[in-house]
């Protein structure tokens, strides 16, 4: 595949058909279902979180975040989620290529990563066998691909979600972003495998961090108990970086748990989606 005049590294897809449905017409139509009963989005999008299960489980709550860009002017979003199966120091940013989606490419915004890795070593690294085989950022792009097509993005995996690795991040961010057309999209589950109703009260302290749009009570929640979120520190560094760049609204768009598919209230992953947005 080759985008911009010149062979461009592809970044696979590496779960449909497990995680998604690898048909595209079926997978299509699901996820225009889902994003239709999203409620809109007052203000400017500046930066969301939805969760990176798979979608039978997690897709209509992420699409409730990801509705909120439908139509809108983006120059690019960048995607930060955590690393599930590598441990590494600091951040893994791809800085060129392609991101394959079920229909169509999304370019790497090679201009926006390298700005962004001058913002802070922790990007220097690409490691692009980390980001092969990460689902964290591509179960986001069946619902990316559906509201925004071919938009920009640059995808960023967190090794380490540490307070100094999540506000560096963050801080880079607003620095870089700012008065630009650019969304920050983190990728986080909630609490993992308790009872519905521990993980309902677990969950809670995390929504009401996301709704008072308080990244350093939440830094402050996963320090005590990394059980709450396993993308905490991609939500704290966007959640951080929004409001350096203005964000005053918005908060938790929609919540649940894999209980609501599996039927299953004893053993729940808990999922959430929230939009920060500046307004007047």
């Amino acid at each position: 595949m080759t985008f911009g005049g010149g062979a461009e590294p592809v970044r696979q897809l590496a779960f449909a058909g497990s995680w998604y449905d690898a048909d595209h017409a079926r997978l299509g139509a699901e996820v225009d279902g889902w994003l239709s009963e999203a409620p809109a989005a007052e203000g400017e999008v500046v930066a969301l979180v939805a969760p990176h299960a798979g979608l039978r489980y997690s897709g209509r709550i992420a699409a409730a975040a990801y509705a909120a860009l439908a139509g809108r002017p983006l120059e690019a979003i960048v995607h930060v989620g955590p690393s599930h199966y590598v441990a590494f120091r600091g951040c893994a940013m791809l800085r060129t290529g392609v991101m394959a989606t079920p229909w169509g490419p999304h370019p790497i915004h090679a201009g926006l990563a390298a700005e962004l890795r001058a913002a802070t070593p922790l990007l220097a690294d690409e490691r692009r066998d980390i980001h092969d085989q990460e689902h964290s950022l591509e179960l986001h792009l069946p619902l990316l691909a559906r509201v925004q097509p071919g938009v920009p993005v640059v995808p960023i995996l967190m090794g380490e979600q540490t307070r100094m690795v999540a506000e560096t991040l963050g801080d880079a961010l607003g620095a870089t972003l700012r008065g630009r057309a650019v969304v920050i999209a983190s990728s986080s589950d909630l609490s993992h495998y308790h009872s519905r109703a521990v993980a309902r009260r677990l969950d809670a302290a995390v929504l009401d961090c996301f709704d008072r749009l308080d990244a350093d009570a939440l830094m402050d929640l996963l320090e005590r108990e990394p059980g709450h979120a396993c993308g905490g520190g991609p939500a704290v560094a966007a959640l951080g970086a929004a409001v350096a760049l203005g964000a005053n609204a918005g908060g938790v768009r929609q919540y649940g748990d894999s209980g609501d598919t599996s039927g299953d209230l004893a053993r729940v992953v808990g999922y959430a989606s929230a939009v920060w947005t500046r307004q007047p």
